[in-house]
């Protein structure tokens, strides 16, 4: 444990900024699944799923808490299972 004032500080600022990631990352993983789940199972509202993923992958991205690539990717994935569903 810390003893100095400051370092005390940054202990519970970097818990709260990791619990918001972590959140923000469940999310990403619960939307990105339902878009697939959606667009496998052929709902009517799949493209509205995916662009709802694609909303949250974005939303990661300016969070930090994704990279600009990986997400890119994401989305590629998405758009290429919606295609092909047709």
């Amino acid at each position: 444990m810390p003893n100095i004032k400051s370092a005390k500080k940054r202990v519970k600022v970097i818990a709260t900024k990791a619990a918001r990631n972590k959140a923000i990352s469940s999310n990403l993983k619960t939307d990105i699944k339902k878009a697939n789940l959606a667009v496998e199972s052929g709902d009517a509202n799949k493209t509205e799923a995916v662009r709802f993923a694609v909303k949250a992958i974005d939303q990661a991205v300016s969070k930090g808490i994704l990279k600009k690539n990986s997400a890119a990717r994401k989305k590629s994935t998405l758009a290429r299972k919606l295609n092909a569903a047709g």
